[in-house]
């Protein structure tokens, strides 16, 4: 259908588009849910989901998508593999340009979440949800009792460390630069831990061991002294940040200045019609429970804005 005004398209299947999706369609309001460069968000690269509320033995983050993906698709969700190139949201219906073509929708919301940052070694790709992970408060407890890793020398490295402190008997925190630019506090706090050791001017090189399917250890590399050496661990935290997916967004939606778009009351940007849930906009929490939560409000927004206007 050509000149369709859809009601409602969605950005994003993770855990916040998958629940807009749900509450939308049983709205009976259709939704289009566009699926994105990683279908399914961050939960699709993860194991085992403990903290998922309702799963007492927990979930494996892909089964978790895809229940939620059948569950929008029983109550008329559609779903097409794409992502938004540029949206023109100057006026209503709001058009977005997929590349090839474009689509006209009465609201819009964004659930496109944020990558994290990786390396970008092959070893620690092939190792992700086996040792490798970009979030603490998820994959921590796996590693109760080892000795691990965790990259980075900003705030998020500095809070990773703290955090993982509560399980794991040493927290070796490498850093490529000799200087941090965490702040003062942070690193102080990170500092004074007697289970927080510190490995400056170094990099990895390599995760071992990608045959065994975990983390064994890791290929270091000191900068000044060109000194190789092995390095063994259980487990390797990336704290080097995320980065929302919303650049088709820049100069039209407002964003702080590492790109997560600014919304008031709880969902809302500043365009009518046009919300933001999940990692998006979220750099705080970052939960699969939480981006789920606001997608519920940012659905609930959507159908609330069509009803006045007596769609």
């Amino acid at each position: 259908m050509e000149n369709e005004i859809r009601n409602t398209v969605i950005m994003g299947s993770g855990c916040s588009g998958l629940t807009a999706a749900i509450y939308t369609a049983r709205a009976n309001l259709k939704p289009l849910v566009l699926e994105g460069h990683e279908p399914g968000g961050q939960l699709s690269m993860t194991t085992l989901v403990e903290n998922f509320p309702g799963f007492p033995e927990g979930i494996q983050g892909p089964e978790l998508i895809d229940n939620m993906r059948k569950q929008a698709a029983r109550f008329g969700a559609e779903y097409r593999t794409a992502h938004v190139v540029t949206a023109d949201l100057s006026k209503r219906p709001f058009t977005l340009n997929l590349g090839k073509e474009e689509i006209k929708t009465r609201t819009l919301i964004i659930a496109s979440g944020a990558s994290a940052r990786w390396l970008g070694l092959p070893s620690e790709q092939a190792l992700i949800g086996h040792g490798v992970s970009s979030c603490a408060t998820c994959d921590g407890f796996f590693f109760s009792g080892k000795e691990i890793v965790v990259i980075g020398g900003g705030d998020s490295a500095m809070e990773e460390a703290l955090f993982l402190t509560r399980f794991a008997t040493k927290v070796t925190l490498i850093h490529r630069r000799e200087q941090f630019r965490a702040s003062k506090i942070m690193l102080d706090r990170a500092r004074q831990h007697d289970r927080i050791e510190f490995l400056t001017d170094t990099v990895v090189d390599e995760v071992f061991d990608v045959t065994k399917k975990e983390v064994t250890g890791l290929k270091l590399r000191n900068l000044k002294t060109g000194k190789v050496w092995d390095f063994p661990t259980s487990a390797m935290f990336l704290g080097i940040g995320h980065i929302p997916n919303a650049a088709m967004f820049k100069g039209v939606l407002e964003a702080d200045d590492d790109g997560y778009l600014k919304t008031r009351d709880y969902v809302h940007t500043g365009v009518p019609g046009v919300y933001a849930c999940g990692d998006v906009a979220d750099r705080r929490y970052r939960q699969a429970i939480t981006a789920s939560g606001t997608g519920c409000m940012a659905a609930i927004e959507v159908e609330r804005f069509l009803e006045d206007e007596g769609h």
